[in-house]
């Protein structure tokens, strides 16, 4: 039998907005060279993303000195209708905590619990 990563494909769950717009949570003030590397993506790529998440209201772009700081907006809804209603902030909670932490997530044989529907 074969490895689970290896049979899984090159596929991932987060898209590339949703790499970068964690990357960013986790560090506001790092620098789209800096995200690049992080999320596996072009420079360019990186800034139309960002472009891309500023322009829906998922961060801001805030000139200090000569850098720019991010600000991401966990208010921001996600955009499809499975997840009407519901916010990004909390799953950008865990995933920067997990990362932070330097804490795996779940191995591949073990169940992972249903997120709970907010009221």
């Amino acid at each position: 039998m074969s490895d689970h990563h290896d049979s899984a494909g090159s596929w991932t769950l987060l898209t590339g907005h949703g790499h970068v717009l964690v990357e960013i949570t986790r560090n506001p003030d790092a620098r789209i060279r800096d995200i690049s590397p992080a999320v596996g993506l072009t420079e360019r790529t990186v800034q139309a993303i960002v472009a891309d998440l500023e322009a829906a209201g998922y961060l801001t772009r805030t000139r200090v000195g000569r850098r720019t700081r991010y600000t991401v907006n966990p208010e921001s809804p996600f955009r499809h209708k499975a997840q009407d209603g519901l916010r990004v902030g909390p799953v950008l909670d865990q995933l920067t905590a997990m990362a932070d932490a330097g804490t795996p997530g779940p191995q591949a044989d073990s169940a992972v619990p249903a997120i709970r529907e907010q009221s």
